[in-house]
């Protein structure tokens, strides 16, 4: 297995939470509740008190069936956002992550003190994004998707979903590094729900540790997503927190080290226990074979 990279993102820690803050009147789990600047900026400061290591702020859907929108728009939603965060000064102290696509977004919200670009197309949206990429310093996330939000879901069809979403998210490290783009600046997510039926998402959860040999941090986003209310019968988003935090843990299990969610207090609790319970099974294991049982 590749050494894992990830420089100075996880500061010592072994998991970091990515809070989301959706600035959209369209997202599938909380629309337009935090449309309005200033109650944005707040849910953020929530996050981040509640234990949110990155926060990652949007301003254009990408959800099955979402309409894209203007440049313009999604960085009157955004902008403001960072910057009455930036204005907070220590008082806010998550990394600011921006869930963009455009490279034009990309460049103002980076100029503006983003630390993280988290782009749902791996940098393929925009072909000049490549390149804006290899002049910044930020974190960037390569998210494997197939389609446009508005087709993705039609029918999508894979001959192995795991190899295939594999050899993608390899092939977009890779285009990465030639380019002058260093490891240590990168996070690969298998986008689930992004181009994929439920089968595919069971699968890739199922064999998540298939992508521990890419040598860069996982991040997995599976909060509230349909596939956990067609299992549990949940229709509502906002009430599939027990299934998110089942599938986080699972994630983590499986060698996941950003998880993006919208409960960060609900999720660091759960984080916390389960890492204490893998810690003293550790520690017990030490025991146990220095007695030679």
């Amino acid at each position: 297995m590749e050494q894992e990279r990830g420089g100075g993102l996880f500061a010592g820690k072994q998991v970091l939470l990515m809070g989301i803050v959706n600035v959209t009147p369209d997202s599938f789990s909380d629309g337009g509740r935090f449309i309005r600047h200033e109650v944005a900026i707040d849910h953020a400061m929530t996050l981040a008190n509640e234990g949110a290591d990155i926060v990652d702020i949007g301003g254009e859907s990408t959800r099955p069936g979402a309409l894209p929108v203007s440049e313009e728009e999604e960085l009157a939603r955004v902008l403001p956002v960072i910057e009455g965060l930036k204005a907070k000064g220590g008082a806010f102290d998550a990394k600011i992550s921006i869930d963009t696509r455009k490279v034009g977004v990309m460049r103002r919200v980076l100029q503006a003190g983003a630390d993280m670009i988290n782009d749902v197309s791996a940098l393929q949206y925009d072909p000049d994004s490549l390149q804006l990429m290899t002049q910044s310093s930020c974190f960037i996330v390569l998210m494997h998707s197939r389609g446009e939000p508005q087709t993705m879901q039609d029918n999508p069809h894979y001959e192995d979903v795991v190899e295939e979403v594999h050899a993608c998210l390899r092939q977009r490290l890779e285009l990465c590094e030639k380019a002058g783009i260093g490891r240590e600046r990168l996070v690969i997510d298998p986008g689930i729900g992004f181009g994929k039926t439920q089968a595919h998402n069971l699968a890739l959860l199922a064999h998540l540790r298939r992508f521990g040999d890419l040598g860069v941090p996982l991040l997995l986003g599976v909060s509230r997503k349909r596939f956990i209310g067609a299992i549990s019968g949940e229709e509502r988003a906002d009430r599939r927190l027990s299934g998110s935090i089942a599938a986080a843990l699972h994630g983590v299990a499986s060698g996941a080290r950003i998880l993006r969610v919208h409960d960060v207090r609900q999720t660091r609790q759960a984080l916390l226990l389960w890492q204490a319970i893998e810690q003293a099974r550790g520690e017990a294991d030490v025991g146990r074979a220095k007695a030679g049982l």
